[in-house]
């Protein structure tokens, strides 16, 4: 009996080995393949610009209505971090301003005035942090535009913006329009000044408008610090303008004067109207008399849309929706780090944006009261979003209608359209 035992156990012997190298071939065929994917993944995670602005967008589906969305998108876990805060004022120009993150590397920093001009800055050799090279302007309005990426290659994107310190006896004034910028046919301009502003008579005395086509503009305040300029009606496409700013002989307030003595030109360009119906769910966009239909999804019973003229005040290729920073959120909370195709309507957080997520689009109302339409993951500019997106500029017209929220306030974003002119 024992030699048939030894030779059933050499049988073993020669079987277990056998075994143990079909094992590692195959392991080796999925590392093979993982390879693959890590390499797929992290070529297709890139994105770029821009997005403090952080939010109410999102796809939570309405459960009670509708068939259940898609499981929502992981997150990058890299979380930036941009000081001074979003919306800061009297910040120093010097030192104040530093981008960081955490649990991942910085890719792209990008700080620019309000004309457009970039800050030089430099990356710190970990590229964990983002500083500018010299002090900044007194008395200008800047934008910050981040990106990082963690260690899966996932992508996540900040924009904020903050104004600096004006001296003690002027007031800086800021506006919304670019040198020669081109803009839609809806454009409002929007003045902001450092310091209240006791006479308003006087300021609106020294801000005037031509037009090419002789266009007649008002202004209208909200407030003491924010001065709004509009025409009656859309303004005609091709129309030039020069706003003429004759500031620094007005005493804005008492023993404070206007800082600028200087003409601003600007070109409307072609006309682009949007008119998005929540009960329909459908877009329609008319561009110089054609138009066409875009399938969409807005705001859900428990987060509706606002109604009212809204209009694009700034374009993000991707930025952060989160429902932390959006007040009234009914439900689910969110927090999509890539939102790609991002057109700013509100600043209380609505959005005309691209979803890769949900489906609903054309169906039924799954947002947390953004307009969003169809998209892919990074944001594919031949998407229906990523068309819609190339296609628009800053003062493009967005209507949202027959939704069941409220209509919007003429002082959120540039929805100043919302009041009537007689008020105005």
């Amino acid at each position: 009996m024992k030699p048939v035992q030894a030779a059933d156990a050499a049988i073993v012997r020669t079987q277990g080995a056998a075994a143990r190298r079909a094992k590692r071939t195959r392991l080796a065929g999925v590392a093979a393949v993982m390879g693959g994917v890590l390499l797929l993944t992290a070529a297709c995670s890139g994105s770029d610009d821009k997005g403090s602005g952080s939010g109410s967008g999102g796809g939570g589906d309405n459960a009670a209505s509708a068939p259940a969305s898609p499981a929502a998108p992981k997150n990058s876990a890299a979380v930036l971090t941009v000081t001074p805060k979003d919306g800061a004022e009297d910040v120093s120009p010097n030192g104040a301003l530093n981008v960081a993150v955490a649990g991942g590397k910085l890719t792209t920093v990008e700080v620019t005035d309000k004309n457009g001009k970039a800050v030089a800055g430099a990356l710190a050799a970990d590229s964990l942090s983002w500083k500018p090279s010299a002090p900044l302007t007194v008395g200008m309005v800047y934008k910050v535009s981040a990106q990082a990426t963690d260690a899966d290659g996932l992508v996540s994107a900040v924009t904020s913006s903050f104004t600096t310190l004006t001296p003690a006896k002027t007031a800086a004034v800021n506006d919304n329009i670019t040198d020669n910028g081109t803009y839609g046919v809806g454009m409002i301009v929007s003045v902001s000044f450092g310091k209240a502003v006791k006479n308003k008579e006087a300021v609106l005395g020294g801000i005037t408008f031509e037009a090419s086509n002789g266009t007649v503009v008002k202004g209208h305040w909200f407030g003491n610090q924010r001065l709004d300029f509009r025409p009656e009606k859309y303004w005609p496409a091709g129309t030039k303008v020069t706003i003429k700013y004759r500031l620094k002989n007005v005493e804005v307030s008492p023993g404070v004067y206007g800082d600028v003595d200087r003409d601003e030109p600007f070109t409307i360009g072609r006309s682009q109207i949007s008119v998005a119906d929540a009960a329909t769910h459908q877009m329609t966009v008319t561009r110089d008399g054609s138009s066409k239909t875009i399938p969409i999804t807005a705001g859900d019973d428990q987060n509706a849309s606002w109604n009212g003229t809204m209009v694009i005040s700034s374009k993000e290729k991707v930025t952060r929706m989160n429902s932390a920073t959006v007040s009234n959120i009914q439900g689910s909370e969110y927090d999509i780090s890539d939102v790609p195709h991002a057109m700013r309507l509100t600043a209380s957080g609505t959005y005309v944006h691209g979803n890769y997520w949900g489906n609903a689009f054309g169906k039924y109302n799954a947002s947390h009261g953004c307009v969003s339409m169809q998209d892919t993951k990074g944001g594919d500019d031949a998407s229906v979003a990523g068309k819609y997106f190339a296609d628009s500029i800053v003062g493009d017209v967005v209507k949202i209608q027959n939704s069941k929220g409220k209509t919007v306030s003429p002082d959120n974003g540039l929805s100043g359209w919302t009041l009537p002119w007689a008020s105005w």
